[in-house]
């Protein structure tokens, strides 16, 4: 029975996993006007379930970082009881900030979680150590790698398409629109409507810059919308490769289950979390923190995935959430128009991430003790 509990609990994380993550990849794509909300989350979950089944191959230590091995003792990891805390705090404190539209980490969760089961398990022979020099240390450095590689790397794209003698252009709407006009015909008023022309210019943060110029014959805003779109598939691989490998090692425990297996099992219900319950969260990613160009968003995406990438190859469980927001606050940063406001929130979840998820962790371990 606590086998099923426990794939219950494994696949309701990776399914608030998904919701909460799986659009981050793509959010600059939808920020910034490039492609519509649909488009995006469909590209988003087809590069993820991609990430995902490359972790089969690629990512092997993130599977056994996360089983908890080397932070409490061997005899407890293989408790199906310890498992379950972890999965099921996490997994309650992901579903509810997506339900809240806050991007959080589910690595931070898992963290939480595994802090939390720990030190309610065994207390002061919990692994403190190994817990700050493998987990948190990576997780606190990695957002501000991000957003100091993206503001350099703004500032150097910036300049060099002002040399290549590329230009940016605001797009003003024009259209028509139905006003009715009131008209005396034979001692009656009717009404009658005409279409007349307008001109609109919306808000800045709802402009779109465009680019002028080509390259080899080719349209300079063709290879960047391009660009922008590969960048963000990239973001998505590495999110499914970083991310899912971390989730399938709480069910190293069931011995009998191929790790293969699991990820796949771990991939589809990360594919449906994201296609269900990704809005919020995308909103709060492409609208919310600062308003991006095409430009922009292509040089955030690309240094989160670069990022990413090659921290699931080396084994260092960074958060694609840290990231990737990082690196749109490199972005907003280097404009000058990033939202305080919204920042400070997602800062205030992310400081909460840990505390909830031990807190909810630990106390269903020690519930499950009782039963």
């Amino acid at each position: 029975m606590i086998f099923i509990i426990l794939i219950i609990a494994v696949v309701f994380l990776a399914y608030s996993n998904g919701a909460n993550d799986n659009f981050k990849g793509v959010a600059t794509l939808f920020g910034s006007n490039t492609t519509n909300y649909k488009k995006a989350l469909t590209w988003a979950t087809v590069t993820t379930f991609m990430g995902s089944a490359a972790a089969v191959l690629l990512a092997t230590t993130l599977v056994k970082n996360f089983s908890g091995k080397g932070l409490v003792p061997d005899a407890l990891i293989q408790s199906p009881e310890f498992a379950v805390s972890i999965a099921a705090g996490a997994a309650l404190t992901v579903f509810i900030a997506t339900k809240i539209g806050m991007p959080i980490s589910t690595t931070h969760s898992l963290i939480g979680g595994m802090f939390g089961a720990g030190v309610a398990s065994v207390g002061s022979a919990f692994n403190f150590t190994r817990l700050g020099g493998v987990f948190l240390v990576p997780l606190l450095v990695s957002p501000f790698m991000a957003a100091a590689l993206s503001f350099l790397l703004y500032i150097v794209f910036n300049r060099t398409r002002l040399a290549l003698g590329v230009t940016k252009e605001k797009c003003v709407c024009i259209g028509g629109e139905v006003r009715p006009l009131a008209q005396i015909e034979g001692g009656t008023i009717a009404n009658r409507s005409t279409v007349q022309p307008l001109i609109s210019v919306a808000d800045e943060k709802d402009c779109i810059d465009v680019y002028n110029g080509s390259f080899i014959g080719v349209s300079t805003q063709k290879i960047l919308d391009t660009l922008h779109y590969l960048s963000a598939g990239v973001v998505s691989f590495a999110r499914g490769l970083n991310d899912t490998p971390k989730i399938v090692g709480l069910l190293l425990v069931m011995q009998a289950l191929d790790v293969s297996f699991g990820l796949m099992l771990i991939a589809v219900a990360m594919a449906l979390g994201g296609l269900l319950n990704a809005k919020k969260v995308a909103h709060t990613m492409s609208k919310e923190i600062t308003p991006m160009n095409h430009g922009q968003g292509f040089t955030a995406n690309l240094v989160t995935g670069l990022l990413v990438t090659t921290a699931s190859i080396h084994g260092l469980p960074v958060s694609t959430t840290h990231v990737s927001v990082g690196s749109i606050l490199g972005i907003g940063t280097a404009t000058g128009k990033g939202n305080l406001k919204t920042i400070k929130q997602v800062l205030l979840s992310w400081v909460l991430t840990l505390p909830v998820a031990a807190a909810i962790s630990g106390s269903i371990f020690l519930l499950l003790q009782l039963f």
